[in-house]
């Protein structure tokens, strides 16, 4: 390939990954990813059985964290 080619691949794809990275910031701006429903939804469609494994899950990860404290021994 020629130089010429080249350039004008490399230039068009600078182009076109600086777009779409202008468009993903302003997405980001304008709030186009938030979900306000989700918590909504999450309270109103979550039985009871998804609820309490949510909470033994989180107790559970507090003990390891706590019982990791307790037999860390540095060398």
């Amino acid at each position: 390939m020629s130089s010429g080619i080249l350039t004008m691949m490399l230039i068009g794809s600078l182009f076109l990954g600086s777009l779409a990275v202008i468009a993903f910031i302003w997405a980001l701006k304008t709030g186009q990813f938030d979900d306000e429903e989700k918590f909504k939804n999450a309270v109103l469609f979550d039985n009871e059985e998804d609820l309490r494994a949510a909470v033994k899950l989180e107790k559970k990860k507090k003990e390891l964290k706590k019982q990791k404290k307790e037999n860390y021994k540095p060398e």
